[in-house]
């Protein structure tokens, strides 16, 4: 049995954040009901690339769901909302905050006519507080919760990470909620509003960062790959490409120096005392990692990787996501799954990063078509179909 067999999930979200939350839901065996606009998600619509007409930004999050066609400004469209509403478990959203309740479907209303129904809203900066308003935006959320402060090289213009993590992370916490929020209906009988941003995912995620302003009163600023209290922890350039290095402790210290050793380096200079804890090696990390750099660019990345694997040293290369893709561990894991697609056949999805002992793995289904069932979920709600023209937007990218 599936983890979440049984459970219905009203998605009115849009994107990426709500639709990884959605779809994360989908893959754990919750039925998704997708409810779209006559122009669909505005990710139907996003690219190049487009195969065979389908956006792979939508294919990416969109699996394992059902597509609704609705008008949620008619009177037909808002019965047959109500009528999917009282037959969930979940609701989620993604509208800017305020949107929902302008449609006729507040928290309060949905409580007082489904007090079992799981609301779940996703926003930029959370339900309430004088910014609540705002549309939010992964990249808006990664520089105001000080992600791209310390992301990026010293000295030079502040980065985003390479993808919406924000976004992302937040369609997690959300899922997160979601879970703890069924649990306790089931012991107490009535649902939660669960209210997650992408602002304070970003903050949430500072952990060690925040601490050392809070509590140290030091500001952390940008270091490349580099760790702000290991050292050497960062990216090293081989001769023909880059890689990993992270030496977590003394002891892996220790077995790096003997690997160097045995280069038959003349200047043991890394085992100067200097260097022989990880709070001096902090303090000296420029010297250190230049003098490194140095002996690193003078033989190949997979030489390196090969030497320090076998010295029991964490080490990686840099890889492209077609790369990593094909990394052996990847591929024994079965991390890719394929589907089959009305339109464009089979084709290749990044799977849900959890894998089960005895729980089951779900056949996913392709990410629907726009309007697919909407015959058949309004013929199961016996309602007629609603015409369908454009709603409210989403905010979330």
């Amino acid at each position: 049995m599936l983890p979440l067999a049984g459970i219905r999930v009203v998605d009115l979200t849009r994107i990426l954040s709500g639709p990884y939350c959605t779809m994360t839901l989908g893959d754990l065996g919750a039925e998704v009901i997708k409810i779209e606009s006559e122009a669909g998600d505005d990710t139907r619509h996003w690219g190049p690339p487009f195969v065979q007409g389908e956006s792979t930004y939508y294919l990416s999050v969109n699996r394992n769901k059902q597509s609704l066609l609705l008008d949620l400004k008619s009177a037909e469209g808002k019965q047959a909302l109500w009528d999917l509403i009282e037959s969930a478990d979940i609701v989620a959203e993604n509208f800017r905050p305020g949107t929902l309740s302008r449609l006729g479907f507040s928290w309060e209303e949905i409580h007082r006519r489904a007090p079992r129904v799981v609301l779940i809203s996703i926003s930029g900066y959370g339900l309430t507080g004088p910014w609540s308003a705002f549309p939010g935006y992964d990249l808006i959320a990664q520089g105001e919760g000080g992600l791209m402060y310390v992301t990026g090289e010293p000295g030079r213009p502040p980065v985003k990470v390479g993808f919406s993590l924000a976004d992302i992370g937040t369609g997690m916490w959300a899922v997160i909620g979601a879970l703890a929020a069924l649990r306790v209906r089931d012991l107490q009988g009535t649902g939660d509003h669960v209210d997650v941003s992408l602002l304070e995912t970003v903050v949430s995620w500072q952990t060690y960062h925040a601490e050392a302003s809070m509590l140290a009163g030091e500001i952390p600023q940008p270091l490349g790959s580099a760790h702000p209290t290991i050292a050497p922890y960062q990216t090293f350039a081989a001769s023909d490409g880059y890689f990993n290095l992270a030496v977590g402790n003394d002891a892996l210290w220790l077995r790096l120096c003997a690997l160097l050793d045995g280069t038959g380096a003349t200047d043991r200079w890394y085992r100067d005392e200097r260097y022989a804890h990880n709070p001096d090696r902090v303090r000296q990390r420029d010297t250190l990692i230049e003098r490194l750099n140095a002996i690193f660019v003078q033989r190949t990345r997979q030489e390196w990787l090969e030497a320090l694997a076998a010295a029991g040293i964490p080490a990686g290369s840099v890889n492209s996501i077609a790369e990593a893709l094909q990394h052996p561990q990847m591929q024994a894991r079965q991390m890719v799954q394929m589907i089959e697609h009305p339109t464009i056949g089979s084709f290749p999805s990044v799977r849900m990063p959890i894998t089960f002992d005895a729980i089951p793995v779900r056949t996913p289904t392709p990410p629907p078509l726009l309007g697919a069932d909407t015959d058949a979920v309004l013929r199961s709600l016996r309602t007629n179909a609603a015409p369908a023209v454009p709603d409210g937007q989403a905010t979330q990218d």
